[in-house]
């Protein structure tokens, strides 16, 4: 059995809204400890060998490709990017510096929009088109869930 994104996302939600104080999951060599405390559910372990950021990508958790999740039209009318997966939603690379993107600049396909975290992995979420940000439709530090709307670009 492998698991998916979204399937870690709903694990997480259960989890959450459960009276459980720990949960120990090991599936494939992997083992997840989720552990509830004051800010809610927080993944604290993996004894699974890290992957580089940049190679996280739902083909390779779930084995079949992603689903055409930026081919959307935005309530502005441009094209959506929406989360490839449950993450924690990072408009700068770090605290002290300046968001990817801001609302009314100009993006050319493949630049980097937002980062993702996922039990400290950092996926970059890119433009899928060259345009103009429209919206963005995320909070710094908020969790996303997967496939929500994330950015509008026109």
């Amino acid at each position: 059995m492998t698991l998916n994104y979204a399937d870690v996302g709903e694990i997480l939600k259960m989890i959450d809204s459960s009276s459980c104080a720990e949960v120990v999951l090991e599936l494939d060599g992997i083992k997840l400890v989720v552990r509830k405390g004051e800010q809610g559910a927080t993944l604290t372990e993996q004894t699974a060998t890290p992957i580089p950021a940049k190679l996280v990508t739902p083909e390779l958790v779930s084995g079949s490709p992603p689903p055409a999740a930026n081919t959307n039209q935005g309530a502005l009318g441009g094209e959506v990017v929406k989360s490839p997966m449950v993450g924690t939603y990072y408009s700068k690379p770090s605290p002290e510096d300046v968001a990817f993107v801001v609302v009314g600049q100009t993006v050319k396909k493949g630049d980097t929009l937002c980062l993702i975290e996922v039990m400290k992995l950092f996926t970059s979420v890119e433009a899928t088109v060259d345009g103009k940000v429209e919206a963005i439709f995320a909070e710094d530090g908020a969790l996303v869930e997967f496939d929500q709307p994330l950015f509008s670009i026109g």
